[in-house]
């Protein structure tokens, strides 16, 4: 058996190591689970609609839908996500069935059937909703173009469904690309939240999704706005997600939440067995980080209420 002897000049601190990168990072963690234990927010008024938007591909836009909308259905808010995109990832993160067979948002879209007839009830929480996708979504693009008010189709079935059932936010999670089903999700939603991914790519086709959401303002829906922005895959000990997250936030400095989603193995395991980080591992750093956006999220929407009110 070996014995170490301490040095008189070494801290019980420096012996346990608990002055450590590793075990400053796990207190920071506890820290902040403890403050999100006590957190309280209220969801006033109209229901919130986001449509959760990139056409740059594997920015955590999926991700970022269902994790934000668990999250916020944990706050006590009613949430609904509306998977339009015809991969279903959003659907599967859930547990929510989506085969071939299933009424999905394409029989709302081509065929008129009603919101209520396809939205299924997530097992994760009581309250946490999903408007599934099927592999029939990926033709609506094209039966979309000769369908009667196309661009619409999406607003007057969600309207009408948020019309006979209460839910605080509607989160839509939009393919990663700018076509009809985008269009449709604009066009419902009253606001834009788009994840960056803090990455040297970050700001490319931005601009042009900007571009867009200014003509759907223009000629579509007035009333939509870009409120939010995330940043996703952030790794703190490189200088490079530093500088894009300062570029980003003196670009935008109201939208972007404080709160930033850290590269994450939970994160991205997550999915696998169906489940948004939230369930499947609520104490990560990934978990926290999504937590923490939906407080900020919460907490502007009341903030927000309460302007309208003076």
């Amino acid at each position: 058996m070996f014995h170490v002897k301490r040095s008189d000049n070494a801290s019980p601190k420096q012996d346990f190591g608990m002055d450590t990168p590793l075990a400053r990072e796990l207190a920071d963690l506890s820290s902040r689970r403890r403050a999100l234990a006590e957190v309280t927010v209220s969801f006033p008024g109209e229901p919130r609609i986001f449509t959760v938007s990139n056409q740059k591909g594997g920015v955590g836009k999926t991700t970022s839908a269902v994790n934000l909308a668990s999250a916020l259905a944990g706050l006590g808010a009613k949430v609904l996500v509306v998977d339009l995109d015809p991969q279903g990832n959003a659907s599967t993160a859930l547990s929510i069935t989506h085969t071939a067979d299933t009424p999905s948002v394409y029989d709302v879209l081509i065929n008129e059937l009603p919101f209520a007839d396809i939205v299924q009830s997530s097992p994760e929480s009581p309250n946490l909703f999903c408007a599934p996708s099927t592999i029939h979504l990926a033709g609506a693009e094209i039966e979309l173009v000769s369908q009667v008010a196309r661009e619409f189709r999406l607003r007057r079935a969600l309207e009408t469904y948020l019309h006979e059932n209460a839910m605080d936010v509607v989160i839509i999670d939009c393919p990663p690309s700018l076509g009809l089903l985008t269009i449709n999700a604009f066009t419902a939603a009253s606001e834009v939240l788009i994840p960056i991914q803090a990455e040297y790519y970050a700001l490319e086709g931005l601009s042009q999704l900007l571009g867009n959401i200014q003509m759907i303002q223009k000629h579509l829906n007035p009333e939509l706005q870009l409120t939010t922005i995330l940043l996703t895959m952030f790794d703190a000990r490189t200088r490079l997600s530093q500088q894009v997250a300062e570029e980003v936030r003196h670009h935008f400095p109201e939208q972007v939440l404080d709160a930033v989603i850290p590269r994450s193995v939970r994160v991205s395991e997550a999915p696998s067995f169906g489940q948004t980080v939230i369930a499947y591992d609520a104490t990560s750093a990934g978990a926290i980080a999504y937590r923490e956006a939906a407080v900020e999220i919460a907490r502007r929407g009341e903030q927000s209420s309460q302007n309208k009110e003076q």
